[in-house]
């Protein structure tokens, strides 16, 4: 896997972001058995740098928690088999990997999310990469039916990784 991750506001949360995101994605491909080594991009702003980034790609003038932005185009959430006939645009041509997408998470929303939910900050921080993640892979939440299967999915990948609220 390669994981390239990106400060662009002063991080001080109270645990190794770098680490912790690392070992979520892992896990999350793991969980997905994503049958491809992957390419995923992790960068942290600020409520600032995430409501410019929200404005310019979706047109929605505020600041959120986190933006996801999937590179493969699913039919079906969570199955990877298109992959076999795909184009090698979908993987990179230096590392052969399958290139999975960026996430942008605000670190300001995640202590904000954390105080307001009452757990813990590393607790909100991978609650939000998995919750990318599973966009990554091609889960939504638009409709009800499918926002429940992506709660129960990020339920169950946060118990198994023991980060409990």
């Amino acid at each position: 896997m390669s994981f390239q991750y990106e400060e662009e506001c002063e991080v001080d949360l109270e645990f190794d972001t770098k680490e912790l995101a690392e070992k979520v994605v892992d896990f999350c491909l793991e969980y997905a058995n994503f049958p491809y080594e992957a390419e995923v991009n992790l960068t942290l702003t600020d409520n600032e740098g995430i409501h410019e980034i929200n404005k310019n790609f979706r047109d929605i003038d505020r600041a959120t928690d986190v933006l996801s932005f999937p590179m493969l185009s699913y039919e079906n959430p969570g199955d990877f088999s298109f992959l076999e006939e795909e184009s090698e645009d979908d993987f990179n041509p230096d590392t052969g990997e399958a290139l999975l997408g960026d996430i942008v998470i605000s670190v300001d929303k995640v202590k904000e999310q954390a105080e307001s939910y009452g757990h813990s900050t590393k607790r909100e921080f991978a609650f939000l990469i998995v919750h990318s993640m599973l966009h990554l892979f091609g889960y939504d939440h638009m409709e009800e039916d499918e926002a429940a299967v992506m709660e129960q999915k990020q339920k169950e990948i946060l118990d198994k990784m023991e980060i409990f609220r």
